[in-house]
C-alpha cells in the first residue's frame, strides 16, 4: 500500500510526464507536420489518429468515449482527418447502420512510425523490468488510468 511519500515521490513524476505528453505536436518529423499543419489539423487530431490507430477500426462514439470527449467534438475531429484523407469511413459489416474509423492505408506506416518513436523510452523502460515489476507496471498504470476516467 503506498503511503504519504510514495504518492508525493509519484506526484513529482507527473508533470514530467505531462510535458512528454505535451510535445508530440512539436515531436513530429518534419514532413508529418507539413502535412497535418497543412491540413488545418492539430494535437486533438492526433490523439484520434493515434487511437484509431491502436485499436481501430472503431467507432466515433470510441473515440469519445476513450479520449474523453463530447460526441460532437470527436465526430468533428474524426470528419476533418476524413476529409484531409487521414481516416477512412467504413460501414461496420456486423451493423450496417454503425460507421467505423480506420487509419488510411497510404498514411498507416507514416502514423505507426511516429507512434512508435514516441513509444521508445517507455518500450526501453518496461524491457528493463523482471516479469514482476512489469505485471505491477501494468496494474498500477491500468489503476491510473481507471481512476482518471472515473472523473468524466
Amino acid at each position: 500500500m503506498a503511503d504519504a511519500d510514495d504518492i508525493a515521490e509519484f506526484r513529482s513524476l507527473v508533470p514530467l510526464l505531462s510535458a512528454y505528453l505535451r510535445r508530440a505536436h512539436s515531436d513530429m518529423p518534419p514532413e508529418l507536420q507539413q502535412l497535418f499543419e497543412s491540413a488545418g489539423l492539430g494535437p486533438r487530431h492526433g490523439a484520434v489518429l493515434s487511437f484509431v490507430l491502436s485499436s481501430g477500426p472503431v467507432s466515433v462514439g470510441d473515440v469519445a468515449r476513450q479520449l474523453s470527449l463530447g460526441l460532437t467534438n470527436a465526430s468533428q475531429l474524426a470528419g476533418d482527418l476524413t476529409r484531409a484523407g487521414w481516416l477512412h469511413r467504413e460501414s461496420d459489416p456486423a451493423d450496417h447502420r454503425r460507421t467505423l474509423l480506420t487509419v488510411a492505408p497510404e498514411h498507416r506506416r507514416t502514423v505507426t512510425k511516429f507512434l512508435d518513436r514516441r513509444s521508445a523510452p517507455l518500450a526501453r523502460a518496461v524491457r528493463r523490468l523482471t516479469p514482476g515489476e512489469l505485471a505491477g507496471f501494468r496494474a498500477g498504470l491500468t489503476a491510473w488510468v481507471e481512476e482518471i476516467a472515473a472523473l468524466d
